[in-house]
């Protein structure tokens, strides 16, 4: 299904995902919003999984997942997108970036986030974290992206929404 070209949030992205429950998570987080779901490959699992269909449920037909071979093939897609990283190296926070519907959030894999290399990219707009505990690691991947995606949508007034 393609996704309602009027709808406000923003695209994800994942970077590389390892766990194919987080990305049948985000199939139904993509269903649920209208956002496009873009997989950068390598994947670390099929996407026929029972794991990710599972967890997607029976959402597959409801949500936009476009899958490309590497981060140039998904930039070249989205040629005029701001590129927002997420990483806990960021110094600006998630709740102050006023998002906009061509956006692209970019989420690293699971453990480890994004490498150096993807946030040293030039289309890389920003850096943006979500505040945690000090010691902690990380969010769950999925968490991570609808934490943002609903910011997103609610500066829009969680237009379309019901």
């Amino acid at each position: 299904m393609s996704p309602d070209p009027s709808t406000p949030v923003p695209h994800l992205a994942f970077f590389e995902p390892r766990i194919a429950g987080n990305t049948g998570n985000a199939i139904r987080l993509s269903a649920v919003t209208g956002s496009t779901l873009h997989l950068v490959e390598p994947l670390g699992f099929d996407l026929s999984e029972p794991k990710l269909k599972r967890a997607g449920l029976d959402y597959h037909d409801l949500a936009s997942v476009v899958v490309h071979p590497d981060l140039d093939a998904l930039l070249a897609a989205l040629p005029d997108s701001r590129v927002l990283a997420f990483t806990v190296y960021a110094t600006t926070s998630y709740a102050d970036v006023v998002y906009r519907p061509d956006d692209v959030l970019l989420f690293g894999p699971e453990p480890t986030g994004l490498p150096a290399e993807v946030l040293a990219h030039p289309r890389i707009t920003d850096q943006v974290r979500i505040p945690m505990l000090s010691g902690r690691r990380s969010l769950n991947l999925t968490s991570s992206a609808s934490i943002v995606a609903y910011e997103a949508w609610r500066q829009s007034g969680f237009a379309g929404g019901v």
